[in-house]
């Protein structure tokens, strides 16, 4: 007897260009018996420019996922192919479903994947910092307290940082991101792939004092924070573990002699010995001043 249990597929779509979303995303998309959207009105937009006609059964957003699981399990359970879609771009960035694959899983439903548009990975890859290391830490608490604390652990976090953030609270994003690492370069993304796209660079002030000249700031952000981590192969610096005995003018210059430039330098000793860059500077500032 043929097995009826469903299976639930999540459906990448554009985050922006309605060109951005692949040919099996479309096939599935088609041949579902059904679709679950965060938001039926935008879903909506999308199926219909593709002349996709399928049934909405109740949204999932925030604050309902968890008590519309059960609904979808059964209908999984009786043979439904369902797909799950997000406003745009994948599922579960940063957006719900989460319960609903956990659920499915436990009842050994077929989860699959279909890949696509992510805001985060089209983010990073255009702001020019490493890419072999990053973590994606979602979207910055709105509470000011809570901001702060938040960007005083990721001060340390060596790895390239992606963040979302609202155009109604990047400005003070940007504030408290400034007063943590004034140093550090970031890349803020605005409206990807669509027509008013752009990409910003620069220290968090820089970027600042550019979106507080401008009238309205529209638009979904993806903020890229440059790695702490140095952008020479680690191969390059010799006998690391030894140079801590050095003196920080001592240690910045050896680094520099092996290739480095002296910002990437400060970098390595701050990572090395864990400090801070700026103190690192300063203090190289100082060895510099004495006679």
């Amino acid at each position: 007897m043929e097995n009826a249990t469903g299976v639930l597929y999540i459906v990448a779509t554009p985050i922006g260009n309605l060109e951005d979303i692949t040919l099996r995303a479309l096939k599935v998309l088609r041949e579902c018996d059904l679709v679950i959207a965060e938001d039926t009105r935008r879903s909506r937009q999308l199926l219909k420019h593709y002349g996709i006609e399928k049934p909405f059964e109740r949204s999932l957003y925030r604050g309902v996922e968890r008590e519309r699981v059960e609904y979808f399990i059964q209908k999984l359970k009786a043979g439904a192919k369902i797909a799950l879609i997000s406003d745009a771009g994948t599922p579960l960035i940063s957006d719900p479903g989460y319960e609903l694959v956990r659920s499915a899983i436990a009842e050994h439903i077929p989860v699959v994947s279909i890949p696509g548009p992510t805001a985060l990975i089209a983010a990073l890859v255009v702001s020019g910092f490493s890419t072999e290391r990053f973590v994606f830490e979602g979207v910055p608490p709105k509470r000011a307290k809570a901001k702060r604390e938040f960007f005083e652990r990721l001060a340390q976090e060596p790895r390239t940082i992606v963040l979302y953030e609202s155009p109604h609270r990047v400005l003070d994003t940007l504030e408290v991101m400034s007063e943590v690492f004034p140093e550090r370069q970031l890349a803020l993304c605005r409206e990807l792939t669509k027509v008013h796209e752009e990409t910003l660079r620069g220290t968090a002030k820089e970027i600042l004092q550019e979106l507080k000249a401008r009238p309205a700031i529209k638009g979904e952000i993806t903020i890229v924070i440059e790695s702490l981590e140095s952008e020479k192969p680690l191969e390059c610096v010799e006998s690391e573990s030894e140079d801590t005995e050095l003196s920080i003018a001592e240690h910045v210059q050896k680094l520099i002699a092996q290739g480095l430039t002296k910002k990437e330098a400060i970098k390595r000793v701050a990572q090395l010995r864990g400090m801070p860059k700026r103190e690192v500077y300063e203090r190289l500032l100082m060895s510099q001043a004495e006679p």
